[in-house]
């Protein structure tokens, strides 16, 4: 009889051992998420942007940080190459380029930086071509772009980029358009994107080179001050030779315009965090409508072209 009792009471002894253990160890959902260095809602981050997308990624940031006033995004746009160095870089949550990690990247920050990176395309960019307004040219085929670039064109034109080096507008126009061959020695270099256009409002022969989200709304004060500066040129269409066509967002979704690059972002965040935030937003409803009101394209909802009938 005692030993049965014995062995009846062990089991429930040991379960409230376990309990007593346990349980003053457990925490609630709230009391961890507490205990986050940031959430979606609280705290700070620093992102790595390329330059050429400042007019959006601003517009974003200033929208989630309305929706969630506790949390500070910083940003710091650089060109291209150096935010991608900011892949090693333990204090820059996320980065914002024109191209996604390759699979180098990827294994060191597995291996060395303990982190798993996600990236995403997020929405698609144009680069505009953009003159003076007092200029003669304004219709471009890309045969006629490779020619100014490298400086065969008979006329004195002069390619005026965001840097002659580093910048994704750079990396992408000596990749797509000139592959083998080499910048022009008469390219100009400007300290930003406002820069080409300054340069380009101030000398008649230069042919700016920068993306369509600085020169693209004209429901924006800012930019619309800009299209009085410069003029933004068409190029040949991809499908209809002799046509020629501006970088709007029915010819970047339909593949028309010559010179289209992607819009990425890669997070480095191994928790929940204000990262994961901000790019479920730039991702999400909100975000996607504002990469369409910035004439980028969207890729994470659907754009549909509607046909008009003009009743002249």
């Amino acid at each position: 009889m005692k030993e049965s009792w014995v062995k009846g009471i062990v089991p429930g002894l040991l379960f409230m051992i376990s309990n007593l253990l346990f349980f003053p160890g457990c925490k609630s959902f709230e009391e961890q998420k507490r205990e986050l260095p940031d959430t979606k809602e609280r705290g700070t981050i620093y992102v790595s942007a390329d330059e050429s997308f400042k007019p959006v990624i601003d517009a974003q940031v200033l929208v989630y940080e309305s929706h969630y006033p506790d949390t500070k995004i910083i940003v710091l746009y650089k060109p291209e190459a150096e935010c991608l160095k900011d892949l090693t870089n333990d204090s820059i949550r996320m980065i914002i380029t024109t191209r996604g990690y390759n699979q180098e990247e990827r294994n060191f920050l597995v291996d060395s930086m303990k982190v798993s990176p996600e990236q995403m395309v997020i929405a698609r960019d144009a680069i505009a071509v953009i003159v003076n307004p007092a200029s003669a040219d304004s219709l471009f085929t890309m045969d006629d772009l490779r020619k100014i670039l490298t400086g065969r064109i008979k006329k004195t034109l002069i390619p005026v980029f965001d840097g002659v080096n580093a910048t994704s507008t750079v990396r992408f126009i000596v990749d797509t358009v000139l592959r083998d061959d080499t910048l022009s020695s008469k390219t100009m270099a400007a300290k930003s994107s406002e820069g080409v256009i300054d340069y380009v409002a101030k000398n008649r022969d230069a042919v700016g080179f920068i993306g369509v989200s600085w020169i693209g709304n004209k429901e924006d004060s800012l930019q619309v001050s800009f299209l009085k500066k410069v003029k933004i040129a068409q190029l040949e269409s991809r499908d209809q030779p002799g046509k020629y066509i501006l970088p709007v967002q029915a010819n970047i979704y339909l593949d028309r315009y010559s010179l289209v690059r992607d819009l990425v972002y890669i997070l480095k965040e191994n928790h929940q965090g204000l990262g994961h935030g901000f790019a479920n937003f730039m991702s999400g409803e909100i975000g996607q409508l504002i990469f369409k009101r910035a004439y980028l394209l969207p890729t994470k909802k659907d754009f549909t072209i509607r046909l008009i009938r003009i009743r002249e």
